[in-house]
């Protein structure tokens, strides 16, 4: 991922020309983010489909898909979209659905590693989403097919493929089996 060098807002990244590149910024830096692999989007639209599927029936909130964007900080500004976020429905009742990026963290914050990814930067990560005020932070690993949970009070969960994932206080009653969301293992 290329970062440049000039610091910039989320107002002004908000209002960059469309020039097919997604963008996060960083402390004002912005980041080319590129595209995603196929396993990458398999997952995310697996781990997607449980979580909307979930809240269909419930009024707890919204789960988000790729590209939503997040404002974790200001001065400089730091906007992050993670490729899946859940955000409670108080929270989206203060702000609305609004056109521009959601003014703080997502209550859940997940990420799916790509080949490329930095496990440096993955944790840097993490600890921007709990910093701006995430909950949970889910880190899915296609590699190992695991689920690392982060929670608030800095303990680490890590779902196996042979656990059901959970998240009583955040999501009561949610579950699906970590296989799931991996493509099958050739026999």
């Amino acid at each position: 991922m290329a970062t440049t060098s000039n610091r910039i807002t989320a107002d002004e990244l908000w209002g960059m020309p469309e020039d097919g590149q997604r963008y996060e910024l960083v402390l004002g830096a912005l980041q080319v983010m590129s595209p995603a692999g196929l396993e990458h989007g398999w997952v995310a639209a697996k781990l997607w489909s449980y979580l909307t599927r979930y809240l269909m029936d419930r009024d707890l909130g919204t789960a988000f898909s790729t590209e939503t964007g997040f404002v974790l900080s200001r001065n400089p500004d730091t906007v992050r979209a993670p490729d899946i976020a859940f955000v409670r429905a108080n929270r989206l009742v203060q702000t609305g659905i609004i056109q521009k990026y959601f003014p703080g963290a997502p209550d859940l914050a997940i990420e799916i590693i790509s080949p490329e990814d930095r496990y440096s930067e993955v944790d840097a990560k993490v600890q921007e989403y709990l910093s701006a005020g995430s909950e949970l932070v889910w880190i899915v690993n296609p590699r190992t097919r695991t689920v690392s949970a982060y929670g608030t009070n800095r303990t680490v969960t890590i779902y196996s493929d042979r656990d059901d994932l959970t998240a009583p206080e955040l999501l009561p009653g949610f579950s699906c089996r970590v296989a799931d969301l991996f493509p099958k293992q050739p026999a």
